[in-house]
Order: structure tokens, then C-alpha cells, then sequence
């Protein structure tokens, strides 16, 4: 990696710092991956989307869209009109969950994009 760091590709912000393999900016806190390319063609190529076709981002607020049983120890279920804010998409979820959230109720789990609404 060369000793100029690029900018952050959302808010172009110069103050991006390294944090082990993702680089990170302390201003919007957008993370990606080092080994993309500056100008965002990594980020721009994985786009994820809610039941309704909305774009979703980190940090986003969402509604889940139908009701969800929730398996383990406790049970229950997630009920539609539930509000998760501060979503943040992942690559490596279990099967095709691809957002991590603190759902209320509930604790830390994974949802599929298809599950929510975005709330606009």
C-alpha cells in the first residue's frame, strides 16, 4: 500500500486511517476494504436492496415487512412494523442474511434484505 491513503468513497473525506486488513473514515464511519480501488468500483458492484427495491446503506433505519420466528434459546417472534436502526450490511452472513442489526427485543441477529423496508 503506498503511504497516501485514498479517500473515503462516500464522503471524500482525506482523513482515512488503516485498521487491520479495511481502511476506515473517521468522519462518516465508512469502512472498505483496502484492496479496492479509490474510486469505489468495489463498493458500487454489491448493491443490496429491501423488499421493495429501495437501496439500503449502513447505518440505515429499516421496518421488518413480515412477521419472523426467531429460532434459539429464547424464541419469540419479530413482528411486522418492528423499527431496526443503524443496519450495517455484511458479506459473510449465515446463508443469504446479508445485514447485522440490533433488533429491539431481541438482541444482535442477522435478517435478510428481503425481510424489511427501508425507512424513507
Amino acid at each position: 500500500m503506498s503511504d497516501v491513503l485514498p479517500p473515503c468513497p462516500q464522503c471524500k473525506e482525506t482523513f482515512t486511517y488503516e485498521q487491520g486488513a479495511l481502511l476506515v473514515c473517521p468522519m462518516c464511519g465508512h469502512e472498505w476494504s483496502a484492496d479496492a480501488s479509490a474510486d469505489g468500483e468495489a463498493e458500487a458492484s454489491r448493491v443490496v436492496r429491501d423488499s421493495v427495491g429501495n437501496v439500503l446503506v449502513d447505518g440505515d433505519a429499516v421496518t421488518i415487512s413480515k412477521d419472523l420466528k426467531v429460532k434459539g434459546a429464547g424464541g419469540g417472534v419479530v413482528k411486522v412494523g418492528t423499527k431496526v436502526r443503524g443496519i450495517r450490511l455484511i458479506d459473510d452472513g449465515v446463508g443469504d442474511h446479508d445485514i447485522d442489526a440490533t433488533v429491539p427485543g431481541f438482541g444482535r441477529m442477522q435478517l435478510k434484505s428481503s425481510v424489511v423496508k427501508k425507512v424513507l
